[in-house]
């Protein structure tokens, strides 16, 4: 018998103290979300922490630090499954641009810094907004299928 497990990172950056705004990609989700959190598979030879930092690199051309773990996840259903970890990191350099999307079957249409007030009207749940503003409470801790986060 053989397992299949993908390894996937992404990476919340939340700024500006007034305003909280937060990272996020354009490009297809899922039927109902055209956004997402930046980030994708851990590359074989790669830390996870090395994956989140490039990974957002190559997503938005921001240059980021991981600050903290948020938190980890399971989605059993995937194929293969997918075990998904989200980091909290900080802004080091960088702009915001598209990237290239040379070799992407899914390519990114747009970057963003959105209000976290807004979530919802770009296809985040409620639960997932609640977590951002209250500051990820539980950070650090292994919190279920993917959608025990509002992801």
């Amino acid at each position: 018998m053989s397992y299949l497990l993908q390894v996937r990172v992404t990476g919340i950056l939340v700024e500006d103290d007034q305003i909280l705004l937060i990272l996020l990609v354009k490009q297809k989700v899922s039927s109902e979300r055209a956004w997402s959190l930046p980030g994708g598979r851990v590359e074989q030879g790669e830390t996870l922490e090395v994956a989140v930092v490039r990974e957002i690199e190559e997503e938005t051309g921001l240059v980021t630090r991981v600050s903290n773990l948020l938190y980890l996840c399971d989605k059993p259903d995937a194929d293969p499954s997918l075990l998904h970890i989200t980091f909290q990191v900080r802004r080091v350099g960088g702009e915001l641009r598209l990237p290239s999307n040379e070799f992407d079957l899914n390519p990114i249409r747009d970057v963003a810094m959105v209000p976290i007030h807004d979530l919802v009207a770009y296809g985040f749940t409620e639960k997932f907004k609640k977590l951002v503003k209250n500051g990820f409470p539980e950070a650090g801790s292994y919190k279920g299928l993917k959608s025990n986060i509002g992801l």
